[in-house]
């Protein structure tokens, strides 16, 4: 599947070997941390890049219902290899793009980024607690944590 306009191609992205747990508890961690400096409660999912659940981290009171949205978009980045926001953005467009609704495993909500080393994709990380952006804002300080 390709959402992108006619005009542009979506960019080759290998899968490479799985992020390691210490990557992963530091990824969390990073995400975390931004998360309480805002004072969101959130929940953060980080999979590997089999799509395989590495970190599951529920902070202080998030809601329940975010546990599986979080998961969602770290499993939708992983097996489509592109933000959740991507989703998000070609759904608010309407037209053609509505069919997405029948994409199985395509979580239409922003948080759900890459993590990439080395140019190939090591795994996933998803947040979910509060607005799309601001869980695509706790989640870009986790898959910066990669590096």
């Amino acid at each position: 599947m390709n959402i992108a306009p006619a005009t542009q191609q979506q960019p080759f992205i290998p899968y490479g070997a799985p992020v390691s747990l210490d990557v992963a508890r530091r990824v969390a961690a990073a995400a975390e941390a931004e998360a309480r400096v805002n004072g969101w409660p959130m929940v953060i999912a980080v999979m590997d890049s089999a799509a395989n659940l590495v970190v599951l981290h529920k902070m202080d009171h998030a809601q329940t219902g975010s546990v599986e949205i979080a998961q969602a978009k770290a499993r939708s980045t992983v097996r489509f290899k592109r933000p959740t926001r991507v989703f998000e953005e070609a759904l608010a467009a309407g037209g053609l793009n509505l069919r997405l609704l029948a994409t199985e495993g395509a979580c239409p909500l922003e948080g759900g980024l890459p993590l990439m080393h080395d140019g190939q994709l090591i795994g996933a990380i998803g947040v979910s607690g509060m607005q799309s952006t601001q869980d695509a804002q706790v989640a870009a300080v986790g898959a910066q944590a990669v590096a």
